[in-house]
């Protein structure tokens, strides 16, 4: 739950891509606490109605509307777009959190190998995470500079500002038997989304419109023992990030108490990028 005043979003309306994703609901109930309406837009129509229920139990006050949607179309956001203007309503806050985060295994069953990488996969993940996030930040930047008035949030990670430590993978942290890398697709990707974030703020910064990223580093959500104490190690604060600590820092992008804030990234890594 935020520490944020309860109103100080009221009236606003975010809209949140991912939104049935691990963090995408945690974004949803900060925001909801302090006062926004939601429009959450996933393409697993279960996990958005799961969702939409859990945040609806919890508070009642609120607009909450959904839509099932292809990011990385856009013909697909810009008619969820133009059904939001037909009923007299405007995205003032955007988090671009949709993204790919996969497991590819090859015929020796080592998943994620660059010399094996899928391309399937990658194109996928670029997809989503790049161009799906180019399409929401296009569509619905428009509708903010044409009001003069905006916040979008771009959901990076601390793999943007280094690379994955491949040995946190292996039970010896060793090289030779990691049985599953990080992609590198998720760190080209994140990577890419701040400098997106940065060129987003400039274009649209004389139009009121701010851009920031948030770089949130790894949460605990049942990983193997080894890579758990691993990760804990290279950590400054000895630990891994629970589930809603970054509610805070989301509500903060979103409002006024970052008005003078655009173009830039919040690290959230408990020190392991230091």
């Amino acid at each position: 739950m935020s520490r944020f005043e309860k109103s100080i979003l009221e009236g606003k309306t975010a809209l949140i891509t991912g939104a049935g994703g691990i963090l995408g609901p945690r974004h949803a109930k900060a925001l909801a606490s302090v006062g926004a309406n939601l429009i959450l837009l996933d393409i697993s129509e279960k996990n958005l109605q799961a969702v939409e229920k859990n945040i609806r139990d919890e508070f009642s006050s609120i607009n909450i509307d959904t839509y099932i949607a292809d990011i990385s179309k856009l013909d697909q956001i810009k008619n969820i777009s133009e059904n939001i203007v037909k009923e007299n309503r405007k995205v003032d806050i955007l988090i671009n959190n949709a993204a790919l985060n996969p497991q590819m295994l090859d015929s020796e069953g080592i998943s994620g190998m660059v010399e094996s990488y899928d391309m399937d996969q990658w194109n996928a993940e670029i997809n989503v995470g790049l161009t799906g996030t180019f399409i929401c930040s296009r569509v619905f930047g428009e509708m903010m500079a044409q009001n003069n008035s905006g916040v979008i949030i771009n959901i990076s990670s601390d793999l943007a500002i280094r690379a994955p430590d491949q040995r946190v993978y292996s039970p010896t942290e060793s090289y030779e038997d990691i049985q599953s890398f990080k992609p590198i697709g998720y760190s080209v990707i994140k990577t890419a989304l701040i400098g997106m974030t940065k060129y987003l703020a400039e274009y649209w910064g004389y139009k009121g419109v701010r851009v920031n990223a948030l770089l949130p580093g790894g949460i605990y959500s049942g990983q193997a023992n080894f890579i758990f104490e691993n990760v804990k190690k290279r950590t400054l604060l000895g630990r891994w990030a629970k589930i809603d600590e970054y509610e805070d820092a989301i509500v903060f992008l979103a409002s006024d108490a970052s008005a003078y804030m655009t173009g830039q990234s919040i690290v959230m890594d408990g020190g392991r990028s230091v």
